[in-house]
């Protein structure tokens, strides 16, 4: 982690009165940092002009060797610092452990994007203590920017030397809302998605799309959008940017069932309330019944 940045987040910690917690943290976030930058810097630099591509769910649901040759990289140097600790990760990496923390790896969120040249990508590494998440790192390698919260100590936005405490924007009217969201795999599930966006478009500002759900969380923490939305997430692909969002005034709910899985909404808040109702009214909750028969 840059010098700047460490100082800032030491500053930070220096205003808790819970400092041996925060310490432990730190080291925590400090790991999760390096674990993301050599992830990234792998992902660039080894990426072959033509990747072999394996298929999960779906013709579509792309999955390169290099999501799974940046995860082994992250899990190695986990476990050789700390190996009683547990490890979730998208690639296959589930190990239990004795010590109370878990780490939720996300080698490479955007997938689609990576391999067809379009820079909106990321490393996601989130931490767990007790159950409860205390740190999450985002690396968006192509920008040069990377994203860190803390509980205890906010979120930040680090690129290069320049470190950026994170606030989520003002917005009074939800009709003024820029709001992001993502798609799923299938056909079936982006016509069914498309189905709850005729019901939210007339209701705000605009839609938009990165194509990888950390970026759209790093936008909303980064008060570059004001609400988020998406179905059928995966805990790795929203843990660390949730805690972010969070950290950074954010609020982030889970309306069904309470599993942000299922479906997670997210947005500045003034206008939570309101923005959660509207995409339950639109339908998201009948889009998964929906799926569920299909399925």
């Amino acid at each position: 982690m840059p010098a700047r940045a460490k100082a800032c987040l030491w500053q930070a910690e220096q205003m808790s009165n819970d400092r041996e917690a925060l310490l432990d943290k730190h080291e925590l976030a400090q790991l999760a940092w390096d674990c993301a930058q050599v992830a990234g810097h792998f992902l660039q630099e080894q990426r072959p002009k033509s990747l072999s591509i394996d298929t999960k769910s779906s013709g579509s649901d792309l999955v390169s060797e290099m999501d799974r040759g940046a995860e082994q990289l992250i899990v190695e140097r986990i476990t050789s610092q700390r190996p009683k600790d547990a490890i979730l990760g998208e690639e296959g990496a589930d190990r239990s452990g004795t010590s109370g923390v878990r780490w939720i790896i996300d080698p490479l969120d955007g997938t689609v994007n990576y391999l067809f040249g379009i820079p909106l990508w990321g490393v996601s590494i989130g931490v767990e203590i007790n159950g409860v998440m205390a740190v999450g790192v985002i690396a968006i390698p192509e920008t040069q920017c990377s994203y860190v919260g803390i509980t205890g100590v906010g979120a930040f936005r680090v690129e290069a030397e320049i470190v950026q405490q994170l606030h989520v924007r003002p917005a009074s009217s939800l009709s003024y809302a820029l709001v992001a969201t993502g798609f799923g795999y299938s056909a079936e599930r982006r016509r069914l998605q498309a189905e709850v966006l005729t019901g939210i478009i007339p209701n705000i500002a605009d839609i938009r799309r990165s194509g990888c759900a950390v970026v759209d969380l790093c936008w909303l923490a980064s008060g570059v959008i004001d609400a988020y939305f998406e179905i059928g997430l995966n805990p790795w692909d929203y843990s660390a940017g949730a805690l972010i969002v969070e950290l950074a005034g954010g609020r982030v709910t889970a309306p069904i069932d309470g599993d942000l899985g299922k479906l997670l909404v997210a947005s500045v808040p003034a206008i939570f309330n309101d923005f959660s109702q509207l995409v339950q009214d639109a339908g998201a909750h009948e889009l998964l019944l929906k799926e569920s028969q299909v399925s």
